[in-house]
């Protein structure tokens, strides 16, 4: 087959992607599925133990929605031969991209410094657990460990009830987002100097740039952020409240939004209770407040109540399940899933790039790939014969 072009707007670049488990795989996905050239470089079945860490299948649909619209080829860094095929492909290429402990690609010959004698112009970008760098940098990094270490599950639970993981990987994804983020600069950047450079991320660092808002709290108010359960820690009332038949989040920031509510709910009385008078009154008094908003919420349906606050400019919304989620309207409207089939004839269903361009869209063009099915192809491109290639089979490079 031809390379997946997903799109338009990167379609000029060639990837290598060696990353595994899900940082890695979420920033390369962005690329390819904007239409990079995408190769993914897995080492030949029984070489790595850890290879296929958290994949349950290739055809499971989280391998398959981190994976979709690349090849794969299959090589064995370790061994001289392989060392050689990947750097001939390096001749050609844009980016790499790896997530292995720091000292890794030091060991293999594919550190930044061998990669760009032979293409100044490569951007390889490194994902860690903490830094490349550092007391910490030799050690593993998984997204709860990180959770944990960066503030995360610290704030995150109902109060005395203990720390607690959030239900996605944030810290995975967030740094596989950031990744794709410097790498775009550092591509950005080549088009006016040439060169290539280094661009390195951890899941520590992303983890506490996420954490946005909180931390600044600290750095700057010397407030130590605690866990609020639903309740947002400096607006009120902002968070979970019990309707006639389900929870409702609602979102009331702001002196215009605070009377707006009080007008849907029919209680102007509120606007004057010394109470509920500012923001810092409804914090101190917020349990008082949700009980009063429960005690009227409990008089109507759910979707009544949304439908009046958002009418009305006030933001609310149900708490959805997975699959109540996904036969949204809205989210039906913006066609948050797609389709594709792989090799072996099923049907996957994809979530779609959250980002949309006018002109050079993404797309899902392509379901992830068998492990080593394009390998073949990707040696031809780089001018391997077929008895070479075939040589490199019988030697298990390949």
């Amino acid at each position: 087959m031809a390379r997946i072009q997903a799109g338009d707007a990167l379609a000029r670049f060639r990837v290598l992607d060696l990353s595994r488990v899900r940082a890695g795989p979420t920033c390369v996905r962005m690329l390819a599925d904007f239409g990079a050239d995408v190769i993914r470089i897995e080492p030949p079945p029984g070489i790595d133990a850890n290879d296929n860490m958290f994949v349950d299948s290739r055809c499971s649909g989280d391998f398959q929605n981190l994976n979709r619209n690349k090849r794969s080829l299959t090589l064995n860094l370790k061994q001289p031969q392989g060392l050689a095929v990947f750097m001939r492909l390096v001749r050609d290429a844009d980016v790499v991209i790896e997530n292995w402990r720091p000292d890794v690609k030091q060991r293999l010959g594919v550190d930044y410094e061998s990669l760009r004698r032979v293409n100044p112009r490569i951007v390889l970008a490194s994902i860690s657990g903490y830094g490349q760098d550092g007391p910490y940098a030799a050690r593993p990094g998984f997204d709860q460990v990180i959770q944990g270490m960066g503030g995360l599950m610290s704030v995150t639970g109902h109060a005395g009830q203990g720390p607690l993981r959030a239900g996605i990987a944030v810290a995975d994804s967030s740094t596989g987002l950031y990744a794709a983020l410097g790498i775009m600069a550092a591509l950005l950047e080549r088009e006016h100097s040439g060169e290539g450079q280094w661009v390195h991320t951890s899941l520590l660092h992303s983890q506490i740039a996420m954490m946005d808002f909180q931390a600044a709290r600290y750095l700057n108010e010397g407030v130590v952020p605690v866990q609020n359960g639903n309740d947002h820690p400096t607006a009120s009332p902002m968070g979970l409240f019990r309707a006639q038949d389900g929870d409702l989040n609602i979102g009331v920031a702001g002196e215009g939004n605070w009377l707006r509510f009080c007008k849907v709910l029919g209680r102007p009385d509120w606007l004057t209770d010394p109470r509920f008078l500012t923001e810092r009154d409804r914090i101190a008094h917020r349990a008082d407040l949700k009980e009063a908003i429960e005690t009227v919420l409990a008089t109507g349906p759910l979707e009544q109540w949304a439908q009046q606050l958002n009418d009305a400019g006030v933001p609310a919304g149900p708490v959805y399940t997975m699959d109540q989620m996904f036969a949204d309207p809205q989210v039906q409207h913006m066609k948050a899933t797609a389709l594709a089939t792989t090799s072996t004839g099923k049907t996957c269903t994809y979530i779609t790039q959250p980002v949309s361009l006018s002109r050079t869209p993404a797309s899902i063009q392509a379901a992830a790939p068998d492990c080593g099915e394009h390998t073949d192809e990707v040696l031809r491109e780089a001018g391997y014969t077929d008895l070479q290639i075939a040589e490199l089979h019988a030697a298990a490079v390949v």
